[in-house]
């Protein structure tokens, strides 16, 4: 079965599960096309994410060749041209931001449409119900492919423009979380639900397994993640430096980086915290399991979330976690059994939550040997792939009715 996957930018080091997905796919015996929004050379990418780019179709947004099909494809249905394109800027209203992104978009579909359909493409699949989805269903309307729609976080919270037109036109909705489900079922209507199947973001346990070493004097914290707003490092410095004056000994890793880099050296140089916070760039796969291994405790401190692999990874190695109580993080971290939740922003909550699994190490290490189990038993790659793979097969043996007028 040939099916077309389709993101935003790859290869990107936040988003490994994309490409875990589309190896395991691969070994399955699937013909997956690379449609990437955005192809984009990155300084750290992992191993397999630059073999993965030498196979992806890197279309521009705008050439001799797109233009050319635009205008053939107008000329031959110019009024199903006009009604897509039509559709694109009346459902993008809201968000100035997505409209000139899908008015940017729309050519680039078009083509795109030409190209999937001259490759025999059976399926569309898109990570993120935002521009990626937008190209599926844009896709969709021109040739008829069906596709379906991986929903994680913010592609369903930050902004709603369309959102119900391209959900309602997949043949299947994958989702990380039962709080998507319920999010979506509230806010577009229970026909969401219908469409709505739980796939997970699944690590592979094999890849990340527990150290064997004991606890040095200094107590290791480390945390995973993009220096965004949502991850809330700032906050986590915060609570660092309250925890320094707890009598904690510890030193604090952050694997990555991005655009909040300045706010957060900012606030490490205010809480007066240069000695006990290391960040340590971005790093890939192989490196990131090894840290893992070598810590004594994950934090996750993001105000905004989907369920974040890098929870899933630091369980799978033991780690006891301590999380922010948000959307699906407490599907994965559940309070005392397999981790501890905080609430968002708060600093003084997340300070104690650390100072307890530094003073309680036996009932740290219980919750993080269930941490293990849990993920294990919900969200391996290979069991969440099998679910994925399964609903791919329903695209062949099912008609498909869009239920646009419902």
């Amino acid at each position: 079965m040939k099916i077309a996957y389709v993101m935003s930018r790859f290869p990107l080091l936040s988003e490994t599960f994309i490409l875990r997905e589309m190896v395991e796919m691969d070994k399955l015996g699937y013909d997956i096309r690379l449609y990437p929004l955005i192809c984009q050379d990155q300084p750290v990418a992992h191993e397999e994410a630059k073999k993965w780019l030498e196979r992806a179709n890197c279309i521009p947004f705008l050439s001799a060749e797109i233009f050319a099909e635009n205008v053939a494809a107008f000329l031959r249905n110019p009024i199903r041209y006009l009604s897509i394109l039509f559709e694109v800027v009346r459902g993008n209203l809201s968000s100035f931001d997505f409209l000139t992104k899908g008015l940017y978009l729309f050519p680039k579909a078009v083509y795109t449409a030409k190209r999937l359909r001259a490759e025999g493409i059976e399926h569309i699949h898109a990570h993120y119900a935002t521009h990626p989805a937008l190209l599926a269903w844009i896709v969709h309307k021109l040739t008829g492919i069906s596709y379906s729609i991986t929903v994680h976080s913010h592609d369903i919270y930050d902004c709603h423009a369309m959102l119900g037109t391209k959900l309602r036109g997949a043949r299947f909705i994958a989702t990380i979380s039962n709080y998507n489900i319920n999010y979506m079922a509230n806010l577009l209507g229970e026909w969401t639900r219908e469409k709505c199947h739980i796939v997970r973001c699944g690590i592979d346990p094999l890849r990340f397994t527990p150290a064997q070493s004991e606890r040095g004097k200094i107590f290791k914290i480390l945390q995973i993640g993009t220096l965004h707003w949502k991850k809330d490092q700032v906050t986590l410095i915060k609570a660092a430096a309250r925890l320094r004056g707890m009598g904690v000994p510890f030193q604090l890793t952050i694997i990555g980086e991005g655009e909040e880099r300045p706010k957060i050296e900012a606030e490490i140089k205010k809480s007066n915290a240069g000695d006990l916070v290391v960040l340590a760039g971005a790093k890939t796969q192989s490196e990131v399991a090894q840290l893992l291994r070598q810590a004594d405790c994950y934090i996750q401190s993001s105000v905004s979330e989907g369920i974040p692999v890098a929870i899933m990874e630091a369980l799978a190695c033991e780690l006891p976690v301590v999380a922010t109580k948000i959307t699906g993080i407490p599907e994965l971290v559940l309070h005392e059994k397999t981790g501890l939740l905080v609430e968002p922003g708060n600093i003084q909550d997340m300070a104690n939550a650390l100072q307890f699994m530094y003073l309680h190490p036996d009932q740290a290490r219980d919750m993080a040997r269930n941490g293990r189990e849990w993920v294990l038993k919900e969200f391996t790659l290979q069991g969440n792939i099998s679910r994925l793979a399964a609903l791919f097969q329903t695209t062949r043996l099912q008609p498909f009715n869009s239920p646009e007028s419902a």
